[in-house]
């Protein structure tokens, strides 16, 4: 035989290797479906396994192995899109059709991941973001005051979309009112699978987002404002600036993770809180003590992100299994989240949950590096709906969530009705005028490094 060939002993051992096996496949509808049971299923038989889906790849379930891989050093995020590396294809299973970019730093490795994650620090370190609230709680006011004499809201459209895609917005460092063509794009491209008959409609909205950040892009070389594009603009990385193809990762990366999860966990929490008024009223009362783990809680149990894939960039041995060089593996932060080994009652809600060391931000060097942010915005957005319309319901047969949860564990629709009261402000375009003027004068979107000052609303 020659030097590549390849034995029957190869084979049944590579066969006897990837046990146990399991079929995952997490973009079916039937995946949101039985998500409880399948999770329950893995983490009693397999909390490791072998899926033959999408030309084969590992699944890891349970907390520990979680916890391992997320941490192990020769497991590797790279995307590899022209090839001139090792042809490692980054964190989605599978690798979508529509991509031209890498997917910023959370398809990076280490040094080059380092470099690209300390500029975003100075912007999103807990200090930084705390300097936005009373922007926040300015665009929450607004929105819910678009509707509070209606009597109708839909959480999604209405509040949930608005808040942090306007705030990714300032961020950025791109006018405010740009929201609009960014949002619609941003969650379409999640809920549409690529055989839908609304995919190029939605590849076209796409596209269209894509050439106003080209443009964006290019305009802040020229007319430098504050904000993260102009910090990406201004990173040098040995001495040269970084490549536009690998800022516009890195700006789809901020837009996708700023609007998508943060709204996925805030209708999820509502809904819920819907459901269990008795809950509702207690969180409302004792929010001092209560909102926090009640944050992480919610976090735990709707996992907004519910996993990465990576690449294993060496032979490994871990927790009974040998992993080769090459191999894929699905680290789900979800299911992790659900482990009875770790969390008592873990398909329950439990609202003053102590202890509670979730998954839901990831761990190791790719930690979101927005859970700040999140947390903020999501905190914002609850205890105002709490407290300016505090008997809402929703309206469970016009709730429509995503058909699959493989990527965001997200919903499309979630109206509402209340009783309705009176406005205590302007509505959204008005107060978008305002807060535009704001960022400009006060340059709110300045790294915490130069300022320091909270916004101030006048």
């Amino acid at each position: 035989m020659g030097d590549n060939a390849v034995s029957v002993d190869d084979v049944t051992t590579d066969e006897e290797r990837k046990q146990p096996r399991y079929h995952f496949d997490r973009h079916t509808p039937e995946y949101r479906v039985q998500f409880e049971k399948i999770t329950e299923e893995m983490h009693e038989k397999c909390p490791v396994a072998w899926s033959d889906t999408y030309g084969g790849h590992w699944v890891a379930a349970g907390s520990n192995a979680v916890f391992e891989l997320a941490r192990c050093p020769h497991i590797s995020n790279d995307h590899d899109i022209n090839g001139e590396r090792k042809g490692y294809k980054g964190i989605s299973i599978p690798t979508s059709r529509r991509v031209v970019t890498r997917g910023g730093m959370l398809e990076m490795d280490d040094p080059e991941h380092r470099i690209y994650r300390n500029v975003l620090n100075p912007y999103l370190s807990p200090a930084a973001v705390a300097r936005w609230e009373p922007f926040v709680h300015e665009i929450v006011r607004a929105s819910i005051d678009e509707k509070i004499e209606s009597g109708r809201i839909d959480f999604i459209d209405d509040l949930a979309n608005v808040v942090p895609a306007v705030l990714t917005m300032a961020l950025l460092g791109i006018p405010l009112k740009m929201w609009t063509v960014y949002c619609e794009p941003t969650h379409a491209a999640i809920y549409t699978p690529e055989h839908s008959p609304d995919a190029e409609r939605v590849a076209q909205q796409h596209r269209e987002m894509g050439i106003d950040l080209i443009t964006r892009l290019n305009d802040a070389k020229q007319n430098p404002r504050p904000g993260l594009l102009n910090a990406l603009i201004n990173l040098r990385i040995d001495g040269e600036p970084a490549p536009d193809m690998e800022i516009l990762g890195m700006l789809g990366l901020i837009i996708g993770g700023g609007f998508d999860t943060t709204t996925a966990l805030t209708a999820h929490a509502l809904e819920w809180l819907s459901e269990h008024p008795d809950q509702r009223e207690r969180l409302s009362r004792e929010r001092d003590t209560l909102l926090d783990p009640a944050t992480e809680e919610f976090l735990r149990f709707y996992t907004p992100a519910p996993g990465d894939g990576r690449t294993f960039s060496d032979d490994v041995d871990l927790e009974g299994h040998h992993f080769k060089e090459g191999e894929r593996v699905w680290i789900s932060w979800a299911m992790a989240n659900r482990d009875p080994s770790v969390f008592h009652d873990p398909n329950e809600v439990i609202l003053d949950r102590k202890g509670n060391r979730h998954f839901s931000f990831g761990i190791g060097v790719h930690r979101c590096i927005g859970s700040n942010v999140a947390r903020a915005v999501f905190k914002d957005m609850l205890t105002s709906v709490l407290d300016r319309i505090p008997d809402y319901r929703c309206d469970p047969e016009r709730t429509v969530h995503y058909d699959t949860i493989g990527v965001i564990q997200g919903m499309r629709h979630l109206p509402a009705t209340f009783t309705p009261r009176k406005p205590l402000g302007p509505g959204l375009d008005e107060t978008l005028d305002k807060l535009q003027r704001i960022c400009d004068e006060q340059e709110l979107a300045r790294p915490i490094t130069e300022r320091k000052e909270a916004a101030v609303i006048d």
